[in-house]
């Protein structure tokens, strides 16, 4: 066993009633096993994440049956980890402050055996982030079957930043916590992976200086910092993944100008976008700047826009794998050439395609191409106060633009920046509304069908499938 000096070691915050609840360790080698200890440790600062040590005598497969005491039925299996004498396993799907019992399974291929049974206790939620959710739902039965299953991704920005995963009854079933900086925003990759840009206290909303990149488990896949290798500037507001497996994200470029005849200094300096592609060691791939396309001296609101010109609030990828990016101080979109930095076209204000007079939009967030192929994006709507989800089929040889969703939020969900939305089932809008920590499911007329309270402004919500998060989550809000 394990001796209690060791176990204040391990566990040298938590008190050591808590630490007794988990941790189990045994010599055993029956049922056709031969695993020499099994310990449960904290998985970072976690609640409902447990990683189990499993010591081998040889080298076997092992994967971990658990289930919440008394629901053996519901049991879930961990992914099988192959070929190893020492193997670390994350259990997941967890509540909060629930005993469970566990066996490992060990063995080749199929031919697993079964340990003893054990038990274990998980402990609370942080104090703070208890009530940090609630939900407001009259009829689940009109909310879209995904959805009723699916998960809510949202982000802590503050210190100490969080990563959460919601239900649609807005329990949380995964989270990631880290001190000491906080999750500007995530995207959850095509791999299904977590991948994330940080910023300290020292960065504004969205901005930030690092990168990091997290498996479903909580393994830490990628992680650069500002400062290694070509990764020399702030990043901010969007991180991708390319076809290549490369990190596509916005940067800040500054440029000194001769602005004196703007009423300016002859060393002025000019705080514009770009597009930096780096690879996993943090090496640039490939650059561009609005320096490229556009002469800040031909802009006659230099002097007062100088110090955030264009403000790039995202990035994303065209069907043809070009850039689209958006800017919120001139209400465009451009599409660049991914190769040459060309701009190709520009959408919106004094832009290259007709746009009827209903579908004209002031700044746009969460630019994307949707699963129908249409350009979508949360319009803020400053100048009418009112907020939508715009979708445009183009034309882009023709340069027409057909609008093919235009959905109000209510005027109590007005957000005037940030925000986010994203089709769920082809029947509704996930939109968040940051400024208002709001975030609201409706129909395409607006129709209120679903909203969460937060008690924080996360920059965007986006939906994850169910199938995309199975085996590790299997909480769904609603039962079919």
């Amino acid at each position: 066993m394990i001796s209690l000096n060791k176990l204040q070691r391990l566990l040298p915050l938590l008190s050591m009633a808590a630490a007794l609840l988990l941790f189990a360790t045994g010599c055993m080698s029956s049922g056709g096993n031969d695993i020499v200890s099994i310990t449960l440790l904290p998985q970072g600062q976690n609640a409902i994440r447990i990683k189990t040590a499993v010591l081998c005598t040889d080298t076997v497969d092992a994967a971990v049956e658990y289930w919440q005491k008394g629901k053996e039925q519901q049991h879930t299996v961990t992914p099988l980890s192959e070929h190893q004498v020492s193997h670390s396993i994350v259990l997941t799907n967890l509540l909060p402050e629930k005993a469970y019992e566990y066996r490992v399974l060990t063995g080749h291929g199929k031919d697993l055996y079964p340990s003893k049974t054990y038990t274990f206790n998980t402990f609370g939620l942080p104090v703070w982030m208890k009530d940090m959710f609630s939900v407001v739902c009259p009829d689940s039965s009109v909310l879209p079957a995904a959805f009723k299953k699916g998960y809510v991704m949202l982000t802590r920005r503050d210190d100490p930043g969080v990563l959460f995963l919601l239900n649609a009854k807005g329990s949380i079933v995964w989270y990631h916590q880290v001190s000491g900086t906080g999750f500007k925003v995530a995207r959850f990759t095509e791999h299904n992976t977590f991948l994330t840009l940080l910023g300290g206290p020292g960065y504004e909303t969205s901005y930030g200086d690092q990168i990091l990149e997290l498996s479903v488990s909580g393994d830490t896949l990628a992680h650069l910092k500002k400062g290694q290798q070509d990764f020399q500037q702030t990043i901010h507001h969007e991180i991708l993944l390319n076809q290549a497996d490369q990190f596509v994200t916005l940067c800040v470029e500054e440029r000194i100008f001769d602005l004196s005849r703007k009423g300016g200094s002859k060393q002025d300096t000019v705080k514009g976008d770009g597009i930096l592609v780096l690879d996993r060691q943090g090496k640039q791939i490939w650059k561009w700047t609005v320096f490229d396309v556009l002469d800040p001296l031909d802009d006659k609101n230099i002097l007062k826009e100088k110090q955030d010109w264009m403000h790039a609030n995202c990035i994303a990828f065209d069907t043809d794998g070009n850039y689209l990016i958006s800017f919120y101080n001139n209400g465009q979109i451009w599409k660049i050439d991914a190769r040459t930095g060309k701009r190709l076209w520009t959408f919106g204000k004094n832009g290259d395609f007709n746009l009827p007079a209903a579908s004209l939009f002031d700044q746009a967030h969460a630019l994307h191409i949707n699963e129908h192929g249409e350009l979508m994006f949360f319009d803020n709507g400053v100048s009418k106060k009112t907020s939508r989800t715009l979708s445009f089929k183009l034309d882009e040889n023709e340069k027409q633009a057909t609008l093919c969703i235009n959905t109000t939020l209510p005027p109590e969900n007005y957000n005037e920046r940030m925000g986010s939305s994203y089709l769920v089932s082809d029947t509704t809008l996930l939109q968040c509304a940051t400024k208002r920590n709001t975030v609201i499911l409706t129909n395409f007329q607006g129709r209120f069908l679903w909203l969460l309270r937060t008690g924080m402004s996360s920059y965007r919500a986006s939906f994850i499938p169910a199938e995309k998060l199975a085996p590790y989550i299997i909480q769904p809000g609603y039962e079919q």
